[in-house]
């Protein structure tokens, strides 16, 4: 185990400080400061106060995902972040973040895409990821459907959302059901104690001619607050946890049914579940069910691991290190639609790693300037 690559991640691409540090593929820390009450009042994501916060938690965070894996900062193999895609202004204060240390530690920087990151996280859980891996990505911010040849490599993008991504809808629902931000946790809350049944909504881009894997929740959202307008212009109550099971499912199923086609198609048997909106009761065990049914192996993180974290930017981090991928270099910056067939943007300046290992990389290698 001492010979695996022991490896810091910062994560800040939207709301959450996340800071995760592991060796290989266990999971040693993984401390996260959010600022989610702070975005509550203005129902939904702030990008500056966003900035600000992260760069408040930064070092504080750091300081306790050390401490919590019990390591030094001079013992780590290399730093990870965040390079994109998310909100430019919460990405650069984590790519500044992971420059400094790396800088002060002598140690090899690695800027990671969020996506691919969110499919790495698995390895914590569920050790090595079969090559290929099929994987569905739901967020606030996606909803993609990835081929998986190589994590630190070859990505390929299968489908995506046209529009709203699932958790931007589930917070848009709940916004118009008064439930408040953010909205996944509390629909699903609410839902299980409703009728999934009860409501007929419709299952956006499902029809035969539609694009197999592309995923629209525009219209879906749309139809269910024109009901519950419905419902409050007629005067009459509105069943809330009919409306959340109802909307819930019609979300749930056309998620796990595309994923299941999408391996059925490319003869995958495995499908990785990953995002914020993966931590869903109702698409946890929908996805069991239809997998089960196809013969396909469901692999999902635990709940904490889904939501952003450092721990997936650590993980994919560790990964490069292992299969020897180039470092970044100091030319890295943040790229705020970096697209999920580049896992790493490898650089072309100083810090970048041209195969004569890391001793070289940093001149201020042998002067360790972190205490």
């Amino acid at each position: 185990m001492a010979d695996e690559p022991l490896v810091l991640g910062i994560e800040t691409s939207c709301d959450e400080t996340g800071v995760g540090i592991v060796r290989g593929t266990t999971l040693l820390a993984d401390a996260i400061a959010s600022s989610v009450d702070e975005h509550a009042r203005f129902g939904g994501v702030v990008p500056e106060v966003a900035s600000r916060a992260h760069l408040e938690a930064m070092v504080p965070t750091i300081d306790r995902a050390l401490k919590e894996a019990g390591v030094s900062a001079k013992d780590l193999d290399g730093i990870a972040v965040t390079a994109g895609p998310g909100l430019a202004g919460a990405l650069l204060v984590g790519v500044s973040a992971a420059k400094t240390y790396a800088y002060a530690l002598g140690k090899p920087l690695y800027g990671v895409n969020h996506l691919a990151s969110h499919i790495c996280v698995d390895q914590l859980e569920h050790g090595p990821l079969p090559e290929p891996t099929m994987a569905l990505l739901v967020s606030g911010g996606h909803s993609s459907l990835l081929l998986s040849f190589d994590i630190t490599s070859d990505v390929r993008p299968m489908g995506a959302t046209i529009d709203d991504a699932a958790g931007e809808a589930f917070d848009k629902i709940a916004r118009v059901l008064n439930l408040g931000f953010p909205g996944g946790p509390v629909i699903d809350r609410y839902a299980r104690e409703g009728d999934p049944g009860a409501i007929a909504f419709p299952r956006g881009l499902t029809g035969p001619r539609d694009p197999a894997y592309d995923f629209s929740f525009s219209g879906l959202k749309t139809a269910v607050a024109r009901w519950i307008e419905a419902k409050r212009a007629a005067g009459e109550e509105v069943p809330v946890r009919d409306v959340a099971a109802s909307f819930q499912e019609a979300v749930v199923d056309v998620l796990t049914r595309k994923a299941v086609r999408a391996c059925k198609d490319e003869g995958v048997d495995h499908l990785m579940i990953g995002g914020g909106v993966a931590a869903n009761s109702r698409l946890r065990v929908l996805a069991q069910v239809r997998c089960e049914k196809a013969g396909i192996r469901l692999r999902v993180p635990r709940p904490k691991l889904c939501t952003d974290n450092g721990a997936m930017v650590a993980a994919l981090g560790a990964e490069m290190v292992a299969r020897g991928r180039a470092a970044s270099g100091w030319d890295l910056s943040a790229d705020s639609s970096l697209p999920v067939t580049d896992p790493h943007v490898p650089g072309s300046g100083p810090a970048r790693d041209h195969g004569h290992g890391h001793d070289h990389v940093h001149e201020v290698a042998k002067d360790n300037l972190y205490s």
